[in-house]
């Protein structure tokens, strides 16, 4: 992963001491609330329900064993012993007080963390598959061109006051979008030309939210030379066109779709033969020296199913469920990519505990180079772990209770943190899910039922993705009280689709029968290897409607 330069350190350490000084005028009175919000937010500490948030960066997810470290000794320290791993592959601490934020954030520099453009109309965290690097399907690693984006979009001052928000991620698996480059205000995605050389194709004008949409391929194909200036030509259009009297119509996404995708790819490349050949110009000694800070790790010589693993699956049903549902196949023989479960019954989707990230930390060190990666449905990733080393590494998870083996199945819920924490959430996500696990709660129909994911978000701002999930549950107000809209056909996975309303929305504790019954009727109806999204994509909506409906009378 990138490790910072002597300039890197200082700028942080500059910021973090800047950030103390308007900190300490704020609390002696001498900075306006007003004044202090846009500097507060610079830093990624907003104002919740009940307490601050503080939201930390981590670029594209990954994570070093010392930060686990400083993030568990800041939960101990100044938050109430657990964090929480956000769709954005980010950290949030959900309980700091603001008195101690210059502390937590100073701590947090020793180990090249941070807030800065964790909120703000800027350019947020650039994110990617959370399998970058080890992904056996990818056309080359992605990480080296995250990184080169977030330092090209980090405190340029072209971009520090967008007309809103921006997101940007990068894919390089085809004909699969594990980093769900299709709801992005850009999306990246990697391709190689006829005679074998890098290339971009750039998505533009995707996001969730209030209005929902998928992105419009803008640059069919922009050489790596030219992909930071072809960025900026996005931006730059945005910076001209975008609205910025009225927050709801001011992503990217309303001005594509107000002008039409002919004419905002018009607009760029007027834009881009400004840019093209000039100081953003990639060279291939900077694309080297990006791509040495991710280098191969010292594998070592193992064949695929060694004798240990064959025999502990053979002797262990509890551990070869793990196996075949929380692991996944890697690009060097001998190796598999370990998804930690965050989705234990009664757990709030991606908390973890301070105990938790010590041990994580450790067993980062011991079984996978001392990475450890963020996942968008809010679970971790150890992603070099040797086959025969599987079986001690299962038991540990285990013994922590991460070992769920649930990965990418109806109780691995994504949620928002919803009306539990946060101030612009209409209902609660957390219960919601948590009735929806004790209901699913044998592990054999939910292996049986397969692939099927489950998206929350407590408000319209769409946090947890709920556009996208396959079953899609939005909480909205009706005169005070908590109701929840469902969406079927949802799906990011490959070329993304938002999902349909299926009508009314229901009270809360109507949910959880709800999906029983959406998941009833799709088990009765699917044919021989078909997912539920599989099954929906071919008898539509309207027998799921039916059922729900009609069985509610």
């Amino acid at each position: 992963m990138y490790v910072y330069q002597d300039y890197d350190q200082r700028l942080l350490d500059e910021r973090v001491a800047q950030f103390r000084d308007q900190t300490q005028r704020y609390l002696a009175g001498e900075l306006r609330e007003e004044e202090f919000r846009p500097l507060r937010l610079q830093n990624g500490l907003y104002v919740q329900r009940y307490a601050p948030m503080l939201r930390i960066a981590v670029p594209y997810g990954m994570l070093s064993s010392p930060q686990l470290r400083m993030l568990a000794h800041v939960c101990r320290e100044w938050d109430k012993g657990y964090c929480h791993v956000s769709t954005r592959q980010n950290i949030q601490f959900n309980w700091p007080a603001v008195e101690d934020v210059p502390d937590i954030l100073a701590a947090l520099a020793s180990v090249q963390m941070h807030g800065i453009q964790t909120s703000g109309n800027c350019i947020r965290n650039t994110t990617t598959d959370e399998f970058a690097g080890v992904n056996p399907k990818e056309i080359e690693d992605p990480r080296p061109w995250c990184e080169l984006i977030r330092q090209w979009s980090t405190f340029n001052p072209e971009f520090a006051y967008l007309p809103r928000k921006f997101k940007i991620a990068v894919n390089a698996v085809p004909d699969e979008d594990p980093a769900l480059i299709g709801v992005h205000d850009i999306g990246v995605q990697i391709v190689k030309n006829t005679a074998g050389e890098t290339g971009f194709q750039v998505w533009v004008g995707g996001g969730l939210g209030r209005t929902p949409m998928t992105g419009e391929l803008i640059g069919e194909y922009v050489p790596w030379q030219d992909l930071l200036a072809y960025l900026e030509a996005v931006l730059r259009v945005y910076n001209k066109y975008g609205i910025r009297d009225n927050k709801y119509k001011a992503r990217v996404k309303i001005i594509v779709k107000a002008m039409g995708a002919e004419k905002f790819r018009s607009l760029t490349e007027r834009e881009f033969a400004d840019l093209q050949g000039g100081p953003m110009t990639l060279t291939t000694a900077e694309v080297e020296r990006m791509r040495a800070c991710f280098p191969t790790p010292a594998y070592d010589a193992i064949a695929d199913m060694p004798a240990a693993l064959q025999e502990a699956l053979a002797s262990n049903k509890a551990f070869s469920r793990w196996y075949h549902t929380n692991t996944r196949s890697h690009k060097q023989s001998g190796y598999r990519a370990v998804t930690l479960s965050l989705k234990k019954t009664g757990r709030a989707p991606g908390d973890i505990t301070d105990e938790e990230l010590d041990t994580v930390a450790e067993l980062s060190d011991r079984y996978s180079f001392g990475e450890i990666r963020n996942t968008h449905q809010q679970n971790m990733v150890l992603g070099d772990v040797r086959q025969d080393q599987l079986f001690e590494v299962w038991q540990a998870l285990d013994a922590m209770g991460l070992a769920t083996p649930n990965f990418k199945l109806l109780t691995d819920i994504v949620a928002c943190p919803g009306g539990d924490f946060c101030s612009l959430a209409n209902a609660k996500s957390i219960p919601i899910a948590e009735a929806i696990q004790r209901r699913f709660d044998d592990l054999d129909y939910l292996h049986d039922i397969g692939e099927l994911d489950i998206n929350i978000s407590g408000c319209m701002n769409a946090c947890g993705h709920h556009h996208i999930g396959h079953i899609g549950i939005l909480g909205v107000d009706k005169k005070g009280r908590e109701f929840y809209q469902v969406t079927l056909g949802g799906r990011g996975d490959k070329i993304s689709r938002i999902g349909d309303k299926m009508g009314p929305s229901f009270d809360t504790d109507e949910v959880a029968d709800v999906i029983e019954k959406v998941v009833n009727l799709y088990v009765e109806q699917r044919l021989d290897g078909e997912l539920f999204i599989d099954t929906y994509e071919r008898i539509g909506m309207q027998p799921f409607k039916e059922r729900v409906y009609d069985s509610a009378n």
